[in-house]
């Protein structure tokens, strides 16, 4: 009967959490539930404009949904994989949707000269204040019981 009583008080709790990359210390974590959304802002380093990158939880897992980002430069995307929308925002972005790739461990390097901003639960997150100029973090969705 206590088992059952304590498992009525333990209850799996879900979090964005983020990481140091190497040291796997943890900066913060997040509460978001399944169907829940998360994405970094970061300026881009050769055409200087801002990328968004959008992400969704989905069976426990982090997906890429949709890329925002207002000119090409290198690394920005050039063609469409299959599946995959362009549209356009009325400030002028494109937005290249429906990516829905798996990208568990999400990495960044967090930017010296400019800030990577991560927005979650209606917050906006500057990555440089929390973790550090040039830090390599990783987001994950984990559980923990409470």
């Amino acid at each position: 009967m206590s088992i059952i009583a304590a498992a009525l008080f333990i209850s799996p709790h879900r979090f964005l959490t983020v990481r140091d990359r190497d040291s796997r210390e943890v900066y913060a974590r997040y509460p978001l539930s399944e169907g829940g959304r998360f994405s970094v802002t970061f300026k881009h380093s050769v055409n200087l404009s801002p990328v968004t990158d959008v992400y969704v939880i989905e069976g426990g897992d982090i997906y890429v949904e949709e890329t925002v980002y207002y000119h090409f430069g290198a690394g920005v995307q050039t063609q469409l994989n299959e599946g995959e929308t362009l549209t356009y925002g009325e400030d002028g972005s494109m937005i290249v949707g429906n990516i829905h790739q798996l990208r568990n461990n999400v990495g960044y390097i967090v930017g010296t000269v400019y800030d990577h901003v991560l927005q979650v639960n209606g917050q906006e997150i500057s990555l440089r204040d929390l973790c550090g100029k040039n830090t390599a973090i990783r987001f994950n969705y984990e559980f923990q019981l409470f």
